[in-house]
């Protein structure tokens, strides 16, 4: 390393950069840039957003007196060349690995994360409270939140600037401006930082009213007073300042010199500051500036030749099977409207956007009005699906219950990366969907086993007249060939897999092949239940009546998940039977290899077994 990076070597947390010249800072930006590549090709993460973070990052720790100064990233996705010069650079290796660095701020990994920070627009918020934090006890500190173009979009930001805006606090929120989030942003903020910065709305105004105007003195002043208003419209400046900041910029986000001298006039600025910095996603690598999307997260690559496109067939993704299934019904029921909170590609929505332009609808990063939009759609009689991973449906629970539910109204939620999703870790997990959502009444929850039943539960969730979410796991299932049929499934209705004597296995969702597997070697029965809501009681008690013992299965928090809802059943029925709850446990799932997270869960196939014998050691003695 001495000889590739001998700068960024020598860097082994923000005082060691804060001795360089100001000179060497570029320098150690290319070194860095050209360190995070080989670094994130080897271990799989996230790129693009990091390479557009190289200077920024590098200047607020040269300017800041960083940990005591504070630096909320949002998101966090874009922090690796912070972890980098923070001490972190030699366990960059293991990131996003079991026992591993985080790929997102976590106060627990360092004194520098001051705020863990994997869901979108919370910066501000968390930035402020620290703000006034200090003032509060007397610390005389910085207080920095760099958010992203694609996160302002959300209403939390707005909540968050408006309230510091009188806060009577030394804040800096500091825009960096890519154009993108992971999608393309999208909404009229967005319009309004880029395409209206052009200004040509009001120089084209100013050219016309030159023209006609001139020749009547009285309205020569009115046009040159709405000339004036005009450019507060489309010049970001005005908003800001409207909500009690000091704007400053758009300044280049790739020239680190610059970045540092407005960052140390910054710092002698009182009151809350705003610093508009733009950056390029990908910047320093062709491939990923030229498909930023392709390589937001990618996996193990060569960068010198870029992502390689598989040769072999390879399963088809949960995801897949929904944007084909959403396609499909598109066309047979013109009714259908996709929605997404700004998560096209990652929710499979790519070509239905292509197909059906009138009826897709990408509204940011803005969950909660996913939610109430359609409920509004509903309202009128189209039937919204609502396209969302099952960890960012929480930022939108009070409007699912109030405006969904309690109205009743037929919006289908497809639940991706329902369980656990590996590399992402415990803030991405879709862990508690089963629990927060089977108790809301008029809600129905499908967990399809896999592809193919994931195809036709959607189906049975669009031809319902009433609120219902299905969902599925991040990656492929068991491989099993799926229909371009539209068929349906009974509603609440489960289905017998395998018969055996003694214990039932009860599974609900992917687990059921990992249940087949262990049911061979314990010859119990396997039950694909389904539903978690509703349940299918008669099956539940058929299977009671006929067995000593009952295992629930499910890739979701045993706290009031589907497991519980099994104990309920059986209570209501005044059944009494030993019953034994397999899923995650009360405590949050670390990042890791989604194998083996299982496995260390003991709900796979060897770990399901294990259990069994464990609790039932009178029906499966040791020989």
């Amino acid at each position: 390393m001495k000889n590739t990076y001998p700068l960024l070597q020598t860097i082994d947390s923000p005082d060691d950069l804060r001795r360089l010249n100001r000179s060497q800072l570029e320098p150690l930006a290319t070194e860095l840039r050209a360190y995070l590549l080989d670094s994130v090709a080897k271990t799989g993460g996230h790129l693009s957003s990091n390479l557009g973070t190289v200077e920024l990052t590098v200047a607020l720790h040269y300017v800041l007196n960083t940990p005591f100064d504070r630096i909320v990233w949002d998101v966090g996705h874009q922090t690796y060349p912070h972890k980098i010069l923070t001490g972190r650079r030699d366990r960059m290796h293991s990131l996003r690995q079991l026992g591993g660095l985080s790929g997102f701020p976590r106060r627990d990994e360092s004194d520098f994360d001051t705020f863990g920070t994997a869901h979108s627009s919370t910066s501000i918020s968390a930035a402020l409270g620290m703000a006034l934090a200090s003032r509060l006890k007397g610390e005389d500190r910085h207080v920095t939140a760099v958010i992203g173009d694609g996160a302002m979009t959300a209403g939390m930001a707005f909540e968050a600037m408006n309230n510091a805006g009188v806060a009577d606090c030394n804040l800096l929120v500091i825009l960096n401006d890519n154009d993108m989030s992971i999608s393309p942003p999208v909404g009229a903020l967005n319009r309004h930082l880029a395409k209206l910065l052009s200004g040509q709305f009001y120089a084209a105004a100013k050219s016309a009213s030159k023209t006609v105007l001139k020749g009547a003195p009285p309205l020569w002043e009115l046009a040159k007073r709405f000339e004036e208003s005009a450019k507060g419209m489309v010049k970001p400046i005005t908003l800001f300042e409207k909500f009690g900041f000091n704007y400053v910029g758009p300044i280049d986000g790739h020239d680190v010199d610059t970045l540092v001298s407005v960052l140390e006039n910054i710092k002698h600025l009182k009151g809350p500051q705003f610093l508009h910095v733009v950056t390029k996603k990908g910047q320093g690598y062709k491939m990923a500036e030229a498909d930023p999307i392709a390589y937001h997260g990618p996996g193990r690559f060569d960068p010198a030749v870029g992502l390689a496109k598989s040769t072999t067939q390879a399963k088809v993704t949960f995801a897949e099977v929904f944007g084909n299934w959403l396609c499909d019904m598109g066309a047979a029921d013109n009714r259908l409207v996709g929605i997404t909170p700004a998560m096209c590609e990652g929710s499979g929505m790519v070509e239905f956007e292509k197909l059906f332009p009138k009826r897709f609808f990408d509204v940011g990063i803005a969950e909660q009005h996913a939610v109430t939009f359609a409920a509004g759609l509903a309202c009128e009689g189209l039937k919204p699906v609502v396209a969302i991973y099952s960890t960012f449906l929480q930022r939108g629970y009070d409007q699912l219950v109030h405006d969904v539910a309690i109205q009743n109204l037929p919006v289908v939620f497809a639940l991706d990366r329902a369980g656990l999703v590996g590399a992402d870790g415990a803030t991405h997990a879709g862990a508690y969907d089963i629990s927060f959502l089977r108790c809301i009444p008029n809600m129905s929850l499908a967990c399809p086993s896999d592809e193919g039943e994931c195809r036709q539960l959607l189906s049975t969730a669009f031809a319902m007249d009433s609120p219902v979410a299905v969902r599925y796991p991040r990656g492929v299932g068991a491989g099993v060939t799926v229909s371009r049929a539209l068929d349906t499934l009974p509603v609440g209705k489960g289905e017998i897999r395998r018969t055996g004597k003694g214990v039932a296995l009860l599974a609900f969702g992917t687990l059921l092949y990992p249940a087949l597997q262990a049911a061979e070697q314990l010859d119990a029965s396997v039950v694909n239940m389904r539903w978690a809501k509703p349940l299918d009681v008669d099956l539940l008690l058929q299977i009671a009546a006929d067995h000593d013992a009952l295992v629930t299965l499910e890739d979701g928090c045993i706290m009031g998940g589907a497991g519980s809802a099994v104990l309920e059943a059986l209570a209501g029925a005044g059944l009494a039977k030993p019953v034994l709850q397999l899923g995650l446990p009360d405590k949050f799932i670390e990042h890791g290899d989604p194998a083996k997270l299982m496995a260390m869960l003991g709900l796979d196939a060897a770990g399901i077994e294990a259990s069994v014998r464990a609790r039932f050691a009178d029906k499966y003695p040791v020989v």
